[in-house]
C-alpha cells in the first residue's frame, strides 16, 4: 500500500439533515411515551394497524388536495425504477389508514377504533419540534356519524396528558361544516380577501382562489386584524352542523374539559368537515401544536369506498417528548434492575446462568462483559454498574463460586444498614424479586413483575 493511500483519510458519512438519531440516553423516553399511549388507546378500545411508509403518490394528491403545501412541495416522491410506479414516503397516516380500510373492507361487521403509529417525511426546514423525518402517533374511528366519537377523542387526549403529567396544554375547538357550507363561505371570504389584496402577503396571495382557508391560519402579524375581521364559517353553519357541534361541546362541558372556540382554526387538508380541534402549548414557541384532529366524512369515497363517516387525530411524538423533558420528571438513566459483575474464568460462566435465572422471573439484568479500553477489576465493573442505574449489582467471585454463594448490594438505597449480602445462587431470584417488587409498594405479588415500573 502507497504512503499516500495509508494518510488518506476517510471522509464520515453524515444523517441527512432533519432526519435525526434517537440515542439511547433519549431511548426511555420514548418507551414512556409510546408504552402511555398505547395503554390509554388501549382503555378506550383502539386496535393498532400498521401501513407501508410508501404509498402511491395519487393517493396522498387526491387525499390532501393538489394546492396544499404539502403536495405541492413537502412530499418526498420518486419513480421506482424497476416499473415506472409513481411513489412517495407518507407525509400523514390517515390517507394510508383509510385506503387499508376500504382496500380490506374492515367496517364490514361494524365501525373500527384504530389506531397507528411510526415515521413519516416531509420536506420542511428543519426546526424545533418539526423535522423531515418525524413520529407520529394517531387514532382513527371510522364509521361513527355522532358528535360522541368526536368528543371521545377529545377526552381520550386529556387523559393522555393527565397520565403523562403534562400540564398548560390548551383545547381549541372548531367547526368548518360541510361543503356546501364552506362554499359560500369561501365566496365571501375570497371577496373580502380581494378588497384588501394590498395586506396579503406571497403566501396568501398564493392561495387565494385556490385554498383561502388556510388564509386565516396565517402568522403574519401585519394582516392579523384584517384576518380577524374576516367572515366567520361558524355564522355560515345550519341546523344540522350546528347541532353536532353543540353535541361535542355538551359532553366536554359534561366532563369539564376545558376549551376555546377558535373560528380561525381550520384544516390544510380538503378532506376535513364538521369538528375540528387542536391540543397547543405555549412551552414550544411557534410550533406550538401537539395534537390537531378533525372528523373527515368524504374522504372514503375520495377513495372509491362507501360513504363512512370518520373522525381522528394525530400527535408529534418529537414535540410531546420536548414537554415531557421540559415538565415532566423522567428517568432517563435506568437501564436495567440487576447489573452483574464477575471475575475469575469460573464465574463467567455462573454469571450468565444467574442473569437467565434473573430474567426468567421478569427482571432485567445487565452482565458485564469485556469492554475495549477497560479493565476488568471489580471497581471497574462497579462504576458501570452503577452507571446503569440498576437498583442491585450481584457479585460473582472464585469465592463466590466455591461457596455457592453471590454477593449482592443495593446501589441505591440511602440506608446505611442496607450492606452488602451473601445469598446462596438458588435463592438469589427469589431474593431480588422480593427486594425490587417491594419498593413499587402496590402489596400485589410480583414474580411477573406486570405491574411494576423497573
Amino acid at each position: 500500500m502507497s504512503e499516500e493511500n495509508k494518510t488518506k483519510k476517510v471522509k464520515k458519512i453524515l444523517g441527512i439533515k432533519g432526519m435525526n438519531d434517537i440515542l439511547p440516553e433519549d431511548a426511555l423516553v420514548w418507551e414512556l411515551l409510546e408504552n402511555t399511549v398505547e395503554s390509554v388507546l388501549k382503555s378506550y378500545g383502539y386496535e393498532r394497524i400498521r401501513t407501508p411508509i410508501v404509498e402511491e403518490t395519487g393517493l396522498f394528491a387526491r387525499g390532501l388536495g393538489a394546492v396544499t403545501d404539502i403536495v405541492e412541495k413537502e412530499m418526498y416522491s420518486f419513480e421506482d425504477s424497476l416499473n415506472g410506479d409513481q411513489l412517495t414516503l407518507r407525509p400523514e397516516s390517515t390517507a394510508g389508514v383509510v385506503r387499508a380500510v376500504v382496500e380490506h373492507n374492515l367496517t364490514y361487521n361494524g365501525p373500527k377504533r384504530l389506531w397507528y403509529s411510526g415515521p413519516m417525511f416531509r420536506h420542511e426546514r428543519p426546526q424545533r419540534g418539526r423535522y423531515r423525518q418525524f413520529h407520529q402517533i394517531g387514532a382513527e374511528a371510522v364509521g361513527f356519524p355522532g358528535p360522541d366519537i368526536d368528543a371521545e377523542l377529545i377526552l381520550l387526549c386529556q387523559r393522555l396528558w393527565d397520565d403523562l403529567g403534562l400540564e398548560n396544554i390548551r383545547l381549541e375547538i372548531n367547526s368548518i361544516g360541510n361543503a356546501e357550507e364552506r362554499n359560500r363561505h369561501r365566496a365571501d371570504l375570497i371577496a373580502y380577501f380581494e378588497q384588501h389584496k394590498g395586506l396579503l402577503d406571497e403566501d396568501a396571495q398564493r392561495r387565494l382562489y385556490s385554498n383561502p382557508l388556510r388564509i386565516l391560519d396565517t402568522k403574519n402579524p401585519a394582516m392579523q386584524d384584517m384576518v380577524n375581521a374576516a367572515p366567520k364559517l361558524l355564522d355560515y353553519l345550519e341546523k344540522e352542523s350546528l347541532d353536532h357541534f353543540e353535541g361535542v361541546q355538551r359532553i366536554l362541558k359534561r366532563n369539564n374539559i376545558p376549551y376555546t372556540i377558535n373560528p380561525r382554526l381550520v384544516r390544510g387538508m380538503d378532506y376535513y368537515n364538521r369538528t375540528v380541534f387542536e391540543w397547543i402549548s405555549e412551552e414550544l414557541g411557534s410550533q406550538g401544536t401537539v395534537c390537531g384532529g378533525g372528523r373527515y366524512d368524504p374522504l372514503f369515497e375520495m377513495f372509491g369506498g362507501k360513504p363512512t363517516p370518520s373522525c381522528g387525530f394525530a400527535l408529534g411524538m418529537e414535540r410531546l417528548i420536548e414537554l415531557l423533558k421540559t415538565q415532566g420528571d423522567v428517568n432517563t438513566t435506568s437501564k436495567a434492575d440487576v447489573f452483574i459483575a464477575h471475575q475469575g474464568e469460573d464465574a463467567l460462566p455462573e454469571a450468565f446462568v444467574l442473569a437467565e435465572s434473573l430474567r426468567n422471573t421478569g427482571l432485567d439484568v445487565i452482565v458485564y462483559c469485556t469492554a475495549a479500553n477497560s479493565g476488568g477489576s471489580f471497581k471497574a465493573q462497579m462504576k458501570r454498574a452503577d452507571e446503569s442505574g440498576a437498583a442491585f449489582a450481584v457479585l460473582i467471585g472464585e469465592d463466590e463460586v466455591k461457596n455457592g454463594c453471590a454477593s449482592v448490594k443495593a446501589l441505591r438505597s440511602d440506608n446505611t444498614a442496607d450492606k452488602q449480602l451473601s445469598v446462596p445462587f438458588e435463592k438469589v431470584a427469589d431474593y431480588l424479586v422480593d427486594q425490587i417488587a417491594g419498593e413499587c409498594g402496590c402489596g400485589e405479588n410480583h414474580s411477573s413483575h406486570d405491574c411494576c415500573s423497573h
